[in-house]
């Protein structure tokens, strides 16, 4: 068995699919709307998938949450709780947080660990940059 793919909320799935295009140098290979209801955004899911041959994860789903929340990072009791982060392998962490950056992330207030960084995306779901690409 393996798993093919991760599939995240967000209150914009096409903004969100974009973004990681975008950060991880994937395409956005489906955009798929309106969702159920016809109401506004325009995207009710969208895929974003690495170039043939990338290892790991291939595939990222977003999928529309209309009464989204991000989460509160680090968690804190009573609030909206992290459901899932992603982990990425890279070469240089401080180069990688600067083009996530660029992209559209921001840096998390807090970092637990001065080997890495902890990124937020667009739409606030915290991803992880390691040494290791």
């Amino acid at each position: 068995m393996w798993v093919s793919s991760v599939t995240v909320g967000a209150p914009d799935p096409g903004v969100l699919a974009e973004f990681y295009a975008r950060f991880l140098g994937w395409e956005v290979t489906a955009k798929d709307g309106p969702p159920p209801g016809g109401a506004p955004p325009e995207i009710g899911w969208a895929q974003v998938q690495a170039p043939e041959g990338t290892p790991g994860l291939r595939t990222i789903n977003v999928e529309l949450e209309r009464d989204y929340v991000p989460p509160v990072c680090p968690s804190v009791a009573g609030e909206q709780q992290i459901q899932t982060h992603l982990d990425i392998p890279v070469e240089d962490v401080d180069e990688a947080a600067a083009r996530a950056v660029e992209a559209g992330a921001r840096l998390a207030e807090v970092q637990p660990r001065e080997y890495n960084r902890v990124m937020l995306d667009p739409a606030g779901h915290p991803f992880c940059l390691f040494p290791g690409g």
